[in-house]
């Protein structure tokens, strides 16, 4: 079971000071020296302890640098450390809180309207049309090939430019043209846009659109010839009849599509389509796969008015390939069953004795490379909890002993780490060498944050990893802590998760 998606806001430095999200500023000023007299370089003779020390006191340092000044303590509480490092500043002296918020919630909107509007957005596509009836009539297998190209670009929040051009060739003819368009967003139901377009056909005009309702839009316009001067009125109406089907209508022709879409993993879906109207009658089956996180291969078999055919397409961001590959003109039931079955029974090999054996070992060899990268990154942390530890070994001891002295709380055992692991911990059971590597031993810390007068409370909503002298040992996992201790000559016990209060002395339910 992996930690949830929704994990409270990040509070790693409230954990490093030992502090509730609450504190007042005194108490953040009382915790910075309390931690500084501890890390202090200059306390430190010995060049190893001093390193130590200097690496420790400026995590210190900068937590109290943020958790002093208000207003970057502000962008904290809401947005973490990402929100700092992004630069998120406040102009303006800004008292209340709810100010503030909405002062940040300003400046990260303009920040990312900022980046759309400087985002240009290119799409382009290569259409290679094959004919194999064609090419047994002894003529060439490309039947036709067009291809286009399109860059989209924000000039403010309500104006988008388009330019791009495109190329068709079929047999010995051809066309081809560039084109500008202006888009402007009228309101939040309608626009207007302007083209013009040059080549072998140039024309100029203007189209408006309109969403009539949630599941509507009607588009008109036209557009003038600079050849002739001949004018080309159009006008459509578009509805959504369901959530997988849509019907339309024009003045040069009348039609309706449904489609239904399978998702049988993360990664690969089954398409099943139907067109039918004065242009066209095509029933289209197929599926596809992602293949990277940019990139989508798909195939598809059509049967129509035209013919029979497969399509091979390839997405890439905006960019696509497709080779429509035209089999036979007429329909046959026999031709038109064995046009499917034998490309499909062929893809299903491929796909169960190449593609999925290749693709699993690929993801084996990714997952061990993330299990080593992980373990460095862990055992780093690690040393770096037991240095911290290290320093504070001495101080520890000492407040153990007078609680000792006093009958007081005295942490006896404290482990961090792995749900699992911290089960078998509990239940006094050995731990197998894997599971033993993701706890960490946190008593020496836990008896270090034991206060003069004997009590310990770690706050709730704060990740314990945070905590000076305490590390993740096994990121992406849910953690718990476990806690031992003696009070007034009496064992207790007691386990809490990641995020919940601990707060001893004890309580009755802690008694062994």
């Amino acid at each position: 079971m992996k930690e949830s998606a929704e994990a409270p806001p990040e509070r790693d430095l409230y954990a490093l000071l030992h502090l509730s999200p609450e504190a007042s500023d005194e108490e953040i000023r009382r915790a910075y020296r309390q931690w500084a007299q501890i890390y202090h370089p200059d306390k430190y003779q010995d060049l190893q302890m001093k390193d130590i020390a200097t690496e420790n006191f400026q995590r210190i340092r900068d937590a109290y640098g943020i958790l002093s000044d208000e207003y970057k303590r502000q962008i904290y509480d809401i947005y973490g450390m990402e929100g700092l490092n992004s630069g998120l500043e406040l102009g303006p002296k800004l008292n209340r809180p709810e100010e503030i918020k909405e002062e940040l919630e300003r400046l990260r909107r303009r920040k990312e309207e900022e980046k759309a509007f400087a985002y240009s957005r290119p799409a382009g596509s290569i259409f290679a049309h094959l004919s194999v009836p064609q090419y047994l009539d002894g003529g060439g297998i490309l039947r036709g090939m067009a291809m286009s190209s399109e860059v989209q670009s924000h000039l403010s929040k309500n104006n988008t430019i388009a330019i791009g051009g495109n190329l068709a060739v079929t047999g010995n003819s051809g066309t081809g043209g560039a084109t500008a368009l202006l888009r402007h967003q009228l309101s939040s139901v309608s626009s207007i846009e302007f083209m013009a377009t040059a080549g072998l056909r140039a024309v100029v005009g203007l189209q408006t659109t309109r969403h009539l309702s949630r599941h509507s839009t009607a588009t008109t316009g036209f557009t003038v010839s600079l050849k002739d001067g001949s004018v080309n009125l159009s006008n459509a109406w578009t509805r959504q009849l369901s959530e997988t089907s849509v019907g339309n209508f024009g003045t040069s022709s009348i039609g309706a599509s449904a489609h239904y879409t399978r998702h049988f993993s993360k990664k690969s879906h089954g398409r099943l389509a139907g067109r039918i109207g004065s242009t066209a009658m095509e029933l289209e089956i197929g599926g596809g796969r992602r293949i990277s996180e940019f990139s989508t291969v798909r195939i598809l078999y059509s049967i129509g008015i035209q013919g029979i055919s497969w399509k091979f397409e390839l997405h890439r961001a905006g960019q696509k390939l497709i080779i429509p590959i035209m089999l036979f003109t007429e329909l046959n039931a026999r031709i038109a069953a064995g046009a499917f079955l034998i490309p499909s029974s062929l893809y299903f090999l491929i796909k169960n004795f190449v593609a999925k054996p290749y693709y699993l070992r690929r993801e084996r060899t990714k997952e061990l490379e993330r299990m080593e990268k992980s373990s460095v990154q862990v055992r780093e942390a690690r040393q770096a909890a037991e240095k911290a530890q290290k320093l504070l070994q001495n101080v520890s001891n000492r407040k153990r002993n007078k609680q000792l002295e006093n009958g007081g709380l005295v942490i006896t055992r404290a482990v961090y780490g792995n749900r699992k692991a911290i089960k078998r911990v509990g239940e006094d059971r050995e731990t197998e060498d894997e599971m033993a590597s993701q706890v960490l031993d946190v008593t020496l810390p836990l008896n270090f944050l034991v206060s003069d007068s004997g009590q310990l409370k770690l706050h709730e909503g704060i990740k314990k990893s945070g905590i000076m002298g305490f590390c993740d040992p096994c990121p992406g996992e849910p953690k718990q802590l476990l806690v031992e201790y003696t009070f007034g000559g009496q064992n207790f016990k007691v386990v809490v998760d990641d995020y919940e209060e601990l707060l001893i002395p004890p309580q009755e339910a802690h008694r062994i």
